[in-house]
């Protein structure tokens, strides 16, 4: 039998991250609410995860020992799928979770991307097994169908089936959760300084800067400073996922830093240091590689429409979400274009950035407006436009989109007839017999005349006959007499089409 290493030795298990994954209302938050007995769902805007969360758990294995395991909540809406993907990065095992209703829909191919692209182990949690709706073969056959093939089904995929609402099955998942960590066996050195990643970043109005951290190995001390890019922060103020102050942490908790210099980029791996330089020392490193969320206006002289966007979020979390949904909505025509955007309270000084720009939109989403800044915007006539739900947000941004889409005059095929026969000739103007061939002819519309597929000219019908009697239109499969005012003589098979001109 191999011997371990002295380094593995050391080195203590480490309790797993679990990320939760899968489609919209397919019950992951239901899930994780019924494991830590809170409500996540209804203090979430419309049931709907919108942040990554992370939260600590204690499970008694089948061997009768405690073990904590750490959760992330990943949202399953489409606007958030790069939030989804930072939970996959920090994750050491995946939950996909699928609906016993729905089978696989398209955010569960989306996070299956991930859970591939990250090489995570995961398991296939089927839920919602107490509907009457449910069809578990039905949903073993969808999984199959996109290359998921679970145990029993062709594959060794571990699959529990479970009811998020009642609780069944939900044991067995945490059991295997435990076997499949045991089964990596993931290690951790709590001798070392602490080291992980940056989950979320945000405002605290009475605190400060935020962020929630999840310890990868290491020990995170009171004392020390940490350093995530280029944002630096001491560690005096650490509190866990409940908001509990502590005094030291270890891998796999989430902690909540405040008191940064500035905000962390989101996704960013953090380390300690002991002193204050040495934090400052690598965080100055990476001071240039910080990305900015604003964008360059394009050109005046491209004939393009700009909607200025300034908008103030929650967390950073929710800025990436709706950066890339706006991002869009910009057409040939129309450009819409964040520039300025922050975390916090809407204030006094960002409306007035914003009547600096013509035409701009200002949104808060789960952001603060302060009272001068609403006393501003009445006497400045500025409108400030509240949400909290990112697809509302998207919707009312394609409304104001198609609103400020230039209209263009363009010509569009009204009708097409074909010439029978050829009556008289006087001068320009000819009498025609012909038949629609498609759409309508108008009395006064200009044609155009092909032969042979070429346009020979322009003219225009100055009479119309049907059944000797005259009218203002005819339509398709209708023969008819025509006056047209033409200077090139017409032959039969020519064809006469009408076009109008909308605005599009």
């Amino acid at each position: 039998m191999a011997q371990n290493s002295p380094q593995q030795n050391m080195a203590s298990l480490r309790p797993p991250v679990i990320v939760i994954m899968g489609h919209i209302d397919h019950g992951k938050s239901t899930l994780l609410d019924y494991i830590r007995k809170s409500n996540i769902v209804e203090r979430e805007a419309g049931g709907i995860t919108q942040h990554v969360a992370a939260y600590e758990v204690k499970h008694a294995a089948a061997d009768g020992t405690e073990r904590r395991i750490t959760f992330l909540d990943t949202p399953g809406h489409a606007a958030f799928s790069s939030i989804r993907e930072r939970g996959g990065r920090i994750a050491d095992i995946a939950v996909l979770v699928v609906s016993a209703e729905d089978g696989v829909k398209p955010q569960t191919l989306e996070a299956l991307e991930v859970i591939k692209d990250e090489k995570l182990p995961f398991i296939v949690a089927i839920n919602k097994i107490d509907k009457p709706a449910a069809d578990i073969i039905r949903t073993k056959t969808s999984l199959a169908e996109n290359g998921i093939y679970v145990e029993g089904f062709g594959g060794s995929v571990s699959c529990v089936q479970i009811s998020a609402k009642t609780g069944e099955g939900v044991p067995d998942l945490l059991d295997m959760m435990l076997l499949t960590a045991d089964l990596e066996d993931f290690r951790g050195d709590p001798s070392l300084p602490a080291s992980g990643y940056v989950l979320e970043s945000n405002l605290d109005p009475k605190k400060g800067l935020s962020a929630t951290l999840i310890i990868k190995n290491g020990t995170l001390k009171g004392g020390q400073f940490v350093a995530a890019g280029s944002a630096t922060a001491p560690v005096r103020i650490m509190e866990d996922f409940q908001g509990k102050p502590l005094k030291e942490a270890t891998f796999s908790s989430p902690v909540r830093i405040i008191g940064w210099d500035k905000l962390p980029a989101v996704g960013e791996e953090f380390k300690v240091f002991e002193t204050k330089n040495d934090a400052l020392e690598f965080a100055a490193a990476f001071a240039e590689q910080s990305p900015t969320s604003n964008e360059p206006l394009p050109d005046p002289e491209s004939g393009v429409t700009v909607i200025p966007v300034i908008v103030k979020g929650d967390t950073v979390g929710s800025l990436e979400a709706i950066q890339k949904e706006l991002a869009k909505l910009s057409t040939e025509r129309v450009a819409v274009r964040i520039v300025q955007s922050g975390i916090g309270t809407l204030s006094e000084n960002d409306l007035r950035n914003a009547e600096g720009i013509k035409n701009t939109v200002i949104v808060s989403f789960n952001a603060k407006i302060d009272a001068t800044a609403r006393a501003y915007a009445l006497r400045q006539g500025l409108e400030i436009h509240e949400f909290n739900i990112i697809y509302k947000l998207t919707e009312w941004m394609e409304d104001i989109v198609a609103e400020r889409t230039p209209k263009v005059l363009t010509d569009v095929l009204a009708g097409e007839a074909k010439v029978l026969k050829i009556f008289s000739k006087t001068k320009d103007r000819q009498v025609v017999g012909c038949r629609v061939e498609s759409g309508s002819l108008k009395n006064g519309a200009t044609v155009k005349v092909m032969r042979r597929d070429a346009e020979i000219g322009e003219g225009r019908i100055r009479e119309l006959q049907h059944n000797k009697n005259k009218t203002s239109e005819v339509t398709e499969g209708m023969e008819f007499g025509a006056l047209v005012e033409f200077s090139i003589d017409l032959a039969p098979a020519d064809r006469l089409q009408a076009f109008e001109t909308v605005e599009k």
